[in-house]
């Protein structure tokens, strides 16, 4: 699939701030089945200065400062991306139907040997499972999340299949709520509330399965906003999205499950940025100086290109 997203961000300050310092994490980092075409950043009040850089973890930064007074910033991304299903290998264990999770056949190494895989490799780049493994400052070890999903990790199943079964029970268990929560959130708070947004799935979800041996990353992104004939609209669509990636051994590798959609991410998730927990990817971060309180509006748009 070809898509054209546009990612506005406005923020207002209620009297002018001085001396803003901004992370941008916008521009799509390199990915397996993703390719990035013309992207552009668009800044206004211009930057005194920006710096480019990539890491920690699989992500692009925009590092900005702005010197001068600041009552009203628009940062404003596009860009075209190709994005395909996941790796034949994987498409041949998961299957390549609407609902993979649904095959009974689906095969894959078991959640022993995942364990056992994970505890010695040895690589410490972005891609491989250290940095994923344990407790994150957004997803904390928690007793109560790894207490409610030791059933779905027999050490004898496919770790597909026990990853479904969490995603599953995650999306039939949690109501989508855009109130209930924000981006502070801590997971132990939307797990006993059973409401959040994807992010809060997202969180629920690498915790638990951390707590049983799987490394686990949180992936910041979008879906398409045109549903594929025939199937439902997406939660999420016309926003940043959120979902896990568990790794599932050196072949298979690194595999999404969206818990807000109880779906795989294949062609309908844009990658954007993998990290250990929502903080590592958020889109903007930053200070300033000065007392003045905030707004912030986000708009998305995911066009596919039909042409």
């Amino acid at each position: 699939m070809l898509y054209d997203i546009r990612h506005l961000t406005t923020v207002k300050y209620a009297s002018p701030v001085r001396l803003a310092r901004f992370n941008l994490r916008l521009r799509p980092a390199a990915w397996p089945g993703q390719v990035l075409d013309r992207f552009k950043l668009v800044i206004d009040p211009p930057p005194w200065s920006i710096q480019d850089e990539s890491g920690p973890f699989i992500v692009n930064r925009s590092r900005l400062t702005i010197r001068e007074p600041l009552a009203k910033l628009r940062i404003e991304s596009r860009f075209r991306v190709e994005v395909s299903d996941p790796s034949l290998i994987a498409a041949m264990v998961i299957g390549d139907g609407a609902n993979p999770c649904a095959d009974p056949l689906m095969g894959g190494p078991t959640v022993a040997q995942i364990r056992e895989r994970a505890a010695r490799n040895r690589d410490l780049t972005a891609m491989g499972p250290a940095s994923y493994l344990y407790p994150s400052p957004m997803a904390p070890s928690s007793p109560a999340i790894a207490g409610w999903a030791e059933a779905f990790f027999p050490t004898q199943q496919s770790v597909l299949v026990a990853a479904c079964t969490l995603m599953r029970a995650i999306h039939q268990e949690f109501t989508y709520d855009g109130d209930a929560t924000t981006t502070r959130t801590l997971p132990d708070e939307a797990f006993a509330a059973r409401h959040g947004v994807c992010q809060d799935f997202a969180h629920v979800m690498i915790v638990a399965a951390r707590a049983h041996g799987i490394p686990a990353a949180y992936v910041s992104g979008y879906l398409r906003t045109i549903p594929p004939p025939g199937k439902p609209r997406l939660i999420g669509a016309d926003a940043t999205h959120a979902w896990a990636n568990l790794w599932c051994g050196d072949d298979l590798g690194w595999i999404g499950f969206d818990p807000t959609n109880d779906t795989l991410a294949r062609a309908d998730h844009i990658f954007t940025a993998m990290g250990r927990d929502y903080a590592d990817v958020a889109p903007l971060d930053g200070v300033f100086h000065g007392g003045s309180k905030q707004t912030m509006t986000v708009s998305v748009d995911v066009a596919p290109v039909t042409d």
